[in-house]
């Protein structure tokens, strides 16, 4: 099941951008309209929707969830964990009614995709976080994480996981190395590429190849990127655009060398050593699904808990031991090297999971598409590559 998500078709990336738009003033709420009455004193539980395989669970029964599990003994918090999150614009639509007309979700706790938190902070969907009640979250939240445009500060999302948008590719089949993004369009490819098909996953590491800065970057620099992919598409050189099927595609050798996620690329690994992850010269993306608290949650203070709770170093070590994405919790690698187990001391050492500053050096947190952008652009890059 995908941790991320897909912009499946230019009919759901429009609906969610005409609502994200000035044109429906009834979406916004008001900042004096976001609380709701918090009763964690008096109700010690909370409803966390997460994506599907996003948390650890235990070797000899996947219904128990160790970190959570811990969490609940430790707090007396009983925590209603609901794996209901496989794409971010469908999970827009589900909540989006209560949310636009003033009324409850139901969730506590949810995490989505930055660019779609994006959208909810853009709209007043969710509640300010009270970071005197999280004090791992002020000390431990990995710098670069810290300010993204759409929320600086971070007071209403933290990261849940992080991860790098770069190239994976067969060096043993290909034989030789991929350097930079434009290694992908070398002839010794035509036919064995794939991108990505989802607008906000794909542009920003085609826009770093071309030198973009992608923290600012501007209409031009997509309609170059839009121009390039489609003379690619002409030549067949674009064997497809993909989801995350992308891995079954490049374990099979059907394809050499892809745009891919980092944390997937770890798991491919454990079955092929030959599959290599690259942080291009020019730079790649970095990016979080972050939680977030819904307007007018019944559990705050519970939900501010939970998210502090997983910011302790040794908690979010353990996560990241199952999930594999870069941990937004840089403190969590001395956690792991400290111990006894070889494979999870190793895991301290990956840079895919706690990246070292020469490759932070290239990663950038891209702007995000506002709403006036998204409606757009998505029918421009849908048509590109045939959603």
């Amino acid at each position: 099941m995908s941790r991320r998500s897909l912009l499946r078709a230019f009919g759901a990336t429009a609906a969610g951008a005409a609502l994200a738009g000035c044109g429906v003033p009834a979406a916004y709420v008001q900042p004096g309209d976001r609380a709701g009455r918090d009763t964690s004193a008096s109700d010690r539980s909370l409803h966390f929707s997460n994506w599907p395989l996003y948390i650890d669970t235990d070797d000899k029964d996947t219904s128990k969830r160790p970190t959570l599990d811990a969490f609940g003994r430790r707090s007396g918090i009983s925590v209603t964990y609901t794996e209901e999150i496989n794409d971010n614009d469908e999970f827009f639509g589900k909540i989006s009614p209560a949310l636009m007309n003033h009324q409850e979700t139901g969730r506590d706790l949810i995490v989505i995709s930055d660019w779609m938190a994006a959208r909810f902070v853009r709209l007043g969907w969710v509640q300010e976080m009270d970071r005197a009640e999280q004090p791992n979250v002020t000390k431990y939240l990995d710098p670069q994480l810290r300010s993204p445009a759409f929320d600086r500060g971070r007071m209403h999302s933290v990261p849940w996981q992080s991860g790098i948008t770069g190239i994976a590719y067969n060096r043993k089949k290909l034989g030789r190395e991929i350097k930079h993004t434009s290694d992908l369009w070398a002839d010794d490819l035509r036919g064995k590429v794939t991108l990505l098909s989802g607008l906000d996953e794909s542009f920003a590491l085609l826009m770093q190849g071309n030198g973009v800065d992608v923290t600012r970057w501007e209409r031009d620099d997509f309609y170059q990127v839009c121009d390039q992919v489609e003379k690619l598409v002409r030549k067949r050189h674009i064997r497809r655009f993909t989801g995350n099927d992308y891995i079954k595609d490049l374990s099979t050798g059907d394809v050499l060398a892809c745009q891919a996620y980092s944390g997937d690329v770890i798991q491919l690994q454990a079955d092929n050593p030959e599959i290599e992850f690259v942080v291009p010269e020019e730079g790649a993306e970095l990016w979080a699904e972050s939680l977030m608290i819904p307007n007018l949650a019944h559990h705050k203070r519970n939900a501010e808990k939970l998210i502090d709770y997983y910011y302790e170093p040794e908690v979010a070590a353990e996560l990241a031991t199952w999930v594999n994405y870069v941990c937004p919790v840089p403190a969590a690698r001395e956690v792991l090297a400290s111990s006894k187990d070889e494979e999870t001391a190793a895991l301290a050492e990956d840079p895919l999971i706690f990246p070292d500053g020469a490759i932070r050096r290239r990663l950038a947190i891209a702007r995000d598409i506002t709403s006036e952008e998204r409606t757009e652009f998505a029918k421009k890059w849908n048509s590109v590559v045939g959603l």
